[in-house]
């Protein structure tokens, strides 16, 4: 999802999306210490980019508020 998409979120559907995506990291890194190569390899690497990105402009928001 682009940054742009991201933004349009409240801080609410951040936070829940935050939380999925997290367990969606979880669960993927399980999958792969189990053996289960069904999941293409570089899709860890694109959900924990997803991630970086939603925590960016959750922290983004934050400073806003802060000053």
């Amino acid at each position: 999802m682009k940054a742009a998409k991201i933004r349009e979120h409240t801080d609410e559907e951040l936070q829940q999306l935050m939380n999925d995506t997290v367990q969606q990291v979880f669960d993927l890194r399980a999958k792969k210490g189990t053996g289960d190569s069904g999941e293409h390899p570089l899709r860890v690497r694109l959900v924990r980019r997803e991630l970086a990105r939603i925590k960016t402009i959750i922290r983004e928001r934050e400073r806003k508020r802060n000053g």
